[in-house]
């Protein structure tokens, strides 16, 4: 038994005062009465404690509130009274006001467990005045060695020393993919592997006092083993957009984002310690963060 919702558009990307199409999908062995079919669209922003968190956080997460953007709620009072083992609803909706939860529930009454089903969807703000591309797209040239690291790194690489250089575009559309090359100039000790992390950087202020929260988004590899040297390795990252927004600076929130270029080189203790955060300083890493500017444009 189940209840889908499946909108018209693939990527769930739509822009104000167009409609919001899709389908309510119900699968039932047999027909199952119920007692109205509830359509809610809920768009907020809301700080949430994840694990491992403390300190700031928690300490303003008691007298924080999510800040609402949108509400909508629809009745299906057309709907018969039982709903047959197969069916699907045909919904349109005109939204007028970034990212949102479209949530359809079947209430059964006492005693039975409603049917929901929740997905993602993302409004585009409007275009009106926004410019037709970036006035100066920004390439950030970085390097990489033994000196940049703020970390205490192994002794055979503090000793025999390395250096990865290249460029980055630090500002980009949330729709154009990340791009930018990289090349290992030098190293003493082979290389495991170069990696691009995509961090998102969410702060919110409550009084005099700023609650930080990052995370990483997505990991992409840029080189698999211990590359030849001197050869020039292109970025190409596609961003998640149901992750990525424009970068925001809207009054009490901000949303942020950065890259961050890590190469990890190869020794014994990469196999031994645990690799749930990437975040982690180890002896056998070197990286460099760069802020990232999402924008938008028509």
């Amino acid at each position: 038994m189940s209840v889908e919702i499946k909108l018209s558009r693939s990527n769930r990307t739509y822009r104000p005062h167009e409609p919001l199409q899709g389908k309510i999908i119900t699968k039932f062995p047999s027909s199952v009465s119920h007692r109205g079919i509830h359509l809610t669209v809920n768009g907020s922003v809301n700080l949430q404690v994840r694990g491992g968190s403390a300190g700031l956080i928690e300490s303003l997460y008691g007298v924080l509130k999510p800040i609402p953007i949108l509400y909508h709620f629809l009745l299906f009072s057309n709907i018969k009274k039982r709903i047959p083992n197969s069916m699907k609803l045909f919904m349109e909706q005109t939204l007028t006001s970034r990212q949102y939860l479209l949530t359809v529930d079947v209430v059964r009454g006492y005693l039975h467990k409603s049917f929901s089903a929740t997905v993602e969807f993302i409004i585009e703000s409007e275009l009106g005045g926004l410019p037709e591309k970036p006035v100066s797209p920004e390439t950030v040239f970085f390097y990489i060695t033994q000196d940049t690291q703020r970390h205490s790194l192994l002794h055979e690489l503090k000793s025999g020393g390395f250096k990865v250089s290249g460029r980055i575009c630090t500002q980009c559309l949330v729709g154009d993919p990340l791009v930018g090359e990289v090349t290992v100039e030098a190293s003493a000790v082979p290389i495991y592997s170069i990696d691009i992390h995509l961090h998102r950087i969410e702060s919110i202020m409550v009084g005099e006092k700023i609650a930080t929260e990052t995370s990483v988004l997505q990991t992409t590899q840029i080189a698999d083993g211990d590359v030849c040297r001197s050869i020039c390795l292109p970025i190409y990252v596609i961003l998640p957009r149901l992750l990525t927004c424009p970068t925001v600076f809207a009054g009490p929130f901000s949303v942020e984002f950065k890259v961050t270029i890590v190469v990890t080189f190869q020794t014994e203790l990469y196999n031994v310690q645990p690799k749930s955060d990437p975040r982690a300083f180890r002896k056998w890493v070197a990286m460099e963060s760069l802020p990232l500017e999402l924008v938008q444009s028509q």
